[in-house]
């Protein structure tokens, strides 16, 4: 149960051997934390479960008597708080629960011949330890396995008593009951265990590691290999591969390597590679989705410019001689895959476009007029404040150039600089935004709590402590 907290804090979330675009790494705080949660949430589950019946024989003296405890429940538990450390051979946990004492009650039953008798009783465990040590793996399909490696249970003291029916006849004997049960118990503790890892197993297989993120994209975060523990902290790698769900086409770039650094001040910290951005990008332009078309009426009435053959003599002084008087339409669409950048304290962009223009002639059929390219260059600082994800862009370049031409050649620098003008308006809104920012993601089960974005080559990272949810279950 312990466990299951670990991997709910951890996932707060292919081919092996593939580099992850996506890394979460647990440290030995996050560990500590999940125990922590995991033992309250035990506690409390105990004080309101009702055991199994425990059932066996005993030999009397005058015969072997058949008994039933049943209806067993917990009237005190004195739960320590476990340990849990990692382990590396095999990667995985090692729990142990140490002086743990139960108080139960519930009733009893007695079969000797045809003798039936019945009544209730009152029993105490004391000094129970339970050692489990689990392994993360990795299945074919790349969900997360954890497997039961080693589990051992001993129960240092038990005391029972016996009330109501002919319990007095069974009193002499009691210190042979105690034996028997016992031992029933200790030979249940740890399949009882084994059986939980097994449902979270199950668990995890029913877990996606696949899904739509909305009708043109598609996210694939299967593990990308087996989970590494080294430095008292836990790495999991997910493959972070955006895909067009119209082509699914692979790009013709790879993940890079990255080493996300272990800050054990935090329990938990997530790296995301430039891949993941860029396959979101490459997903899009495959797809064709990276164009559009601007016509007049998507202009500012306020703006200098309008598409009108009429009203771009001072930038293309032939145009209105030849098309006088005729809406216009751009195209626009990408040339290339954008491609993001991490760096070191920026986030840098760059793209490739192109412009075709076109005259819509009265009987609507359009008229091809020229071709733009249009090569841009930004870069952006991003960070963490108040919990609000904030940050800033900035123009680097900025080029503009024909392409080719149906109405002659011309100069295009007055044609840039409004352009420039245009991008400049529309980054001071996006700074605006930006410099409010938005509320960082609220996890299913979880909160970040004083979360920290770095920028390194290559990848953006986040460093966190966490607290979970009151009302998750894990059941």
């Amino acid at each position: 149960m312990v466990v299951s907290v670990i991997l709910a804090l951890m996932l707060v979330s292919c081919t092996c051997g593939e580099n992850p675009a996506i890394q979460v790494v647990l440290t030995e705080k996050g560990l500590q934390y999940g125990k922590h949660v995991g033992a309250g949430w035990i506690q409390e589950k105990l004080e309101v479960v009702t055991l199994p019946d425990i059932s066996g024989k005993v030999y009397i003296g005058i015969g072997s008597v058949s008994y039933t405890l049943t209806g067993v429940r917990i009237t005190k538990c004195d739960f320590p708080e476990p340990s849990v450390e990692f382990t590396e051979s095999p990667a995985g946990f090692k729990t142990s629960t140490s002086g743990l004492s139960i108080a139960v009650t519930g009733g009893w039953r007695t079969r000797y011949g045809a003798i039936h008798d019945g009544g209730t009783f009152d029993m105490a465990l004391f000094n129970v330890d339970v050692t489990s040590v689990v392994e993360l793996g990795k299945d074919p399909d790349g969900h997360m396995s954890v497997t039961s490696v080693s589990c051992d249970a001993h129960i240092g003291g038990l005391d029972i008593n016996f009330y109501g029916g002919a319990s007095w006849i069974f009193e002499p004997f009691v210190e042979h009951f105690k034996g028997r049960i016992r031992a029933e118990i200790e030979d249940k503790i740890c399949p009882t265990v084994e059986e939980y890892i097994v449902n979270t197993e199950q668990s995890l297989q029913a877990m996606n590691v696949s899904f739509d993120v909305n009708e043109d994209l598609t996210l694939d975060i299967p593990l990308t290999g087996l989970p590494v523990i080294e430095n008292s902290s836990l790495n999991l790698g997910f493959k972070g591969e955006f895909y067009s769900i119209k082509t699914h086409q692979e790009p013709p770039f790879e993940a890079q390597p990255f080493v996300m650094p272990v800050k054990s001040g935090y329990m938990l910290s997530a790296g995301l590679s430039e891949f993941t951005v860029n396959s979101a990008f490459y997903g899009y332009y495959s797809a064709g989705l990276l164009q559009a078309i601007i016509n007049d009426s998507m202009i500012p009435s306020t703006s200098p410019v309008h598409l009108n053959t009429s009203l771009m003599g001072p930038f293309i002084p032939q145009l209105p001689k030849m098309f006088p008087g005729l809406l216009m339409t751009l195209q626009v669409y990408a040339t290339d895959v954008p491609q993001v950048s991490f760096h070191s304290g920026a986030v840098k962009m760059g793209s490739m476009a192109a412009v075709k223009a076109f005259a819509i002639q009265p009987n609507s059929t359009q008229t091809p007029l020229f071709k733009l390219l249009v090569d841009s260059e930004f870069s952006s600082k991003v960070w963490i404040a108040e919990e609000r994800l904030r940050g800033s862009m900035t123009m680097e370049n900025f080029t503009l150039s024909l392409d080719s031409t149906e109405v002659g050649t011309f100069n295009t620098d007055a044609l840039a600089s409004v352009a420039k003008m245009g991008v400049q308006l529309t980054l001071s809104k996006v700074n605006k935004q930006l410099t409010e920012g938005i509320m960082l993601p609220r996890l299913k089960h979880a909160q970040l709590v004083n979360p920290v974005l770095t920028l390194e080559e290559g990848f953006i990272a986040i460093c966190s402590d966490a607290e979970l949810l009151e009302d998750i279950d894990f059941n």
